[in-house]
């Protein structure tokens, strides 16, 4: 014969004890929680600039919005800072995943940047020498990047990539597009890339905007639908201000469902239509009048080409 154990009667006060005792670790759980985010939260926004620079004709804003997952906290940075020759850098990239290592990371590769950055000019050497500096700390992680370096008195703007998702213009004219500056290999992966440099004569008031692929992709939002819509927001805002112009763009990232770190950084600038004459040390010299494209090639000694166009195309 099978015995049961009778049922034990639990009264009305033990089961409210329980529950009370369950309450109370659940909310600590959740502090903790809060916590670990507001950490988070405060070693990113140390992490990136309180303050971009701007100069007469040229408005700049950033956006940051954190992945739906882990910590909250990412690699995903931008940065701007003025060159000893009068010139500004702005950069924007992604290291890759999405935890405090990656933040770490990122924070490495901004201040090794900006040192470096105080010794030489041309973009391509300057990630060129990052890239040597991360390989030498030994770190399994990467990096993708852009690097700008824009002159506010001859508007002319040199780009160079490192494995990025590409950039995105428009001009008040009613032209845009997608800025497909040639690149090289991410930071971080292997010795010997060599960044070919782009170089853009901006001839007419626009907007430059760099972005991460958390903007333009995610899980059913294929990249090149998300560059397509972007460039269609910028266009239809060339003219307005770079707060703004910043503001939708990241709210569009929205669409991609936005599982990534997300950050937009915007150069709204009002280039001046008038010819000017630019020397470029042993690149190119050029002269431009009229909006619109002219292309020419050059090569310096243990560089890659440099493309020179007008306006970003």
């Amino acid at each position: 014969m099978n015995r049961r154990r009778p049922p034990t009667s639990v009264s009305a006060e033990e089961l409210l004890t329980t529950l009370q005792r369950l309450t109370a670790r659940a909310r600590q759980e959740v502090q903790l929680h809060q916590a670990r985010v507001e950490l988070a939260e405060a070693l990113q926004r140390e992490m990136l600039p309180a303050t971009l620079p701007t100069r007469p004709g040229l408005q700049t804003a950033a956006r940051y919005a954190p992945a739906r997952s882990g910590l909250d906290i990412g690699g995903d940075w931008y940065d701007g800072f003025p060159l000893p020759d009068g010139t500004l850098a702005f950069t924007i990239g992604d290291v890759q995943g999405h935890d405090v290592e990656a933040a770490a990371f990122m924070g490495q590769i901004r201040i090794g940047m900006r040192a470096i950055a105080a010794t030489a000019s041309d973009p391509g050497e300057i990630l060129s020498r990052t890239n040597d500096l991360l390989l030498s700390v030994d770190s399994t992680l990467f990096a993708t990047c852009t690097f700008v370096r824009l002159d506010p008195r001859t508007w002319v703007l040199d780009t160079a990539r490192a494995g990025h998702v590409a950039g995105v213009w428009a001009t008040v004219d009613g032209r845009s597009g997608i800025a497909e500056d040639a690149g090289d290999l991410p930071l971080g992966i292997q010795a010997g890339p060599q960044y070919p440099v782009t170089r853009h004569r901006l001839t007419t008031p626009g907007a430059f905007v760099l972005l991460t692929d958390g903007v333009v992709e995610g899980p059913s939002f294929p990249i090149e639908e998300g560059l397509d819509t972007v460039v269609r927001l910028v266009a239809s805002r060339a003219a307005a201000a770079a707060d703004e112009l910043a503001d939708a763009v990241l709210q569009a990232a929205e669409r991609t469902g936005h599982e990534d770190d997300a950050a937009v950084l915007v150069l709204r600038h009002d280039a001046s239509r008038g010819s000017h004459s630019v020397t470029t040390g042993d690149a190119v010299q050029c002269t431009v009048s009229i909006p619109g494209p002219s292309v020419s090639h050059s090569r310096r000694p243990g560089r890659a080409v440099s493309h020179e166009s007008c306006d970003p195309q």
